[in-house]
């Protein structure tokens, strides 16, 4: 279990896919966003971005379950891309965020979370905004229980 710490996280600008359904959507929704960028010569500038829209761990486990989660996915990119079909660019805001690490398979990120939401709890803090989970390596090159997975929650 990695460390949880609070870190200033500065404002990205992103080329954005955001649909409704499962979370299984996410790794489709990211190589489409990964095709698209690689076909137009757009350069991809960070890892990429999930941003969970539900804001408690029933929350999310009720919409995964019922295909009404709401999913988006992003890449840093530089300002002035253009969207492809059902993308936009945007600004992902920044701001002060609680961090913690997960190493291994993304099933089994809960634990992370649940010490993520404990340590809140501790030092009285609350979640302001969405929750992100950034994918610094790729389930394609690495095995499972190499995946790093970096898990932000907006704090205040």
């Amino acid at each position: 279990m990695e460390e949880i710490t609070l870190i200033d996280v500065p404002e990205q600008t992103v080329l954005g896919l955001r649909k409704t359904g499962h979370y299984r959507l996410i790794p489709e929704l990211i190589k489409e966003l990964a095709m698209y960028a690689m076909g137009n010569t757009i350069p991809i500038t960070g890892p990429p971005v999930f941003v969970m829209h539900e804001n408690s761990p029933e929350a999310a486990m009720k919409a995964d379950e019922e295909g009404t989660a709401d999913v988006e996915v992003a890449f840093p990119a530089p300002p002035g891309t253009k969207p492809g079909p059902g993308m936009k660019v945007y600004t992902l805001p920044g701001g002060r965020m609680a961090r913690t690490f997960h190493k291994g398979p993304y099933e089994e990120c809960e634990p992370a979370y649940m010490a993520l939401f404990a340590w809140l709890r501790e030092q009285g803090l609350s979640i302001t905004g969405p929750m992100r989970e950034m994918y610094h390596n790729d389930p394609r090159e690495v095995p499972p229980e190499e995946i790093l997975t970096e898990i932000l929650a907006p704090v205040g």
